[in-house]
């Protein structure tokens, strides 16, 4: 099926979206390896100065070219737009700081324009890899600047799953899943762009999320044929009274029909 032509405007403001996160990668480079300052937020996870740093960028590029527009950022809180349906940005300026701080190249920058409730540009870039993401709606989904994929598997059984050992043995299964290839990886957005880059089969989370950790992530695997929903099969919505996701399934679009289905089957909550 081709994909519809994305409209001049949503191009300009992706490319605007990219100046943004790239120079916000580039900010946090500089603390990378260097032990930037470090403190804890009152759920005990931990920021850092690179946080803030990066958050300052993508604040300041943003909200400078495009003043009427909401903001939502992990660092530095929510200024609402004029109605929810109003485009916002929704950023996460490290996803991965344990990651970041451990000098582990699996943290991201990630930053998504949404409207109505859904993401309609989006990128997500590892610096420390070199790795850059990007996807508008109906301009598919693209890695370095060439065109991804998610992958094609048809069958839980020995597919490459992103997921914690725990989140997959744990009580709340009624019954066990089949063996399957687990990686983890720190970062949830580089974690789906893994997926959409059809590196991974599927990614699986148990534990909250936020919709600074999703949103961008979500429209870069939908645009390369994948799917990302909560455990339930629904589709995210961001920008509402309640940002917080308690479960995600990340997977291309055959597999995930699959593993909703055997998540519904097996389990018991």
């Amino acid at each position: 099926m081709p994909v519809a032509e994305p409209s001049h405007g949503l191009a300009a403001e992706l490319a605007l979206l990219m100046e943004a996160v790239r120079a916000a990668g580039a900010a946090a480079l500089e603390f990378y390896g260097n032990e930037p300052r470090v403190w804890h937020k009152d759920d005990r996870s931990p920021v850092s100065e690179a946080d803030h740093a990066a958050d300052a960028v993508l604040k300041s590029l943003l909200t400078a070219a495009r003043p009427d527009f909401g903001w939502m950022s992990e660092e530095s809180g929510f200024a609402a737009a004029s109605g929810p349906k109003e485009p916002i940005w929704i950023v996460d300026p490290i996803d991965g700081t344990r990651a970041f701080l451990k000098e582990r190249p699996e943290w991201a920058v990630s930053a998504a324009l949404v409207e109505d409730g859904r993401p309609v540009a989006a990128a997500v870039f590892n610096p420390a890899a070199d790795l850059f993401f990007t996807a508008m709606k109906g301009g598919g989904a693209h890695l370095n600047g060439a065109a991804i994929h998610a992958s094609q598997r048809a069958t839980i059984a020995g597919a490459r799953i992103l997921a914690h050992d725990s989140a997959l043995r744990g009580r709340r299964w009624a019954m066990p899943w089949p063996d399957m290839e687990l990686h983890r990886v720190n970062s949830i957005a580089y974690r789906i762009c893994l997926v959409a880059g059809g590196k991974f089969d599927a990614a699986l989370s148990t534990s909250m999320k936020s919709d600074w950790d999703l949103a961008a992530a979500d429209l870069i695997v939908h645009e390369a044929g994948g799917r990302l929903s909560a455990f339930n099969g629904a589709t995210f919505v961001y920008n509402r009274a309640g940002f917080r996701h308690d479960n995600v399934v990340c997977a291309g679009a055959i597999l995930h029909a699959k593993l909703i289905a055997r998540i519904k089957a097996a389990d018991s909550r």
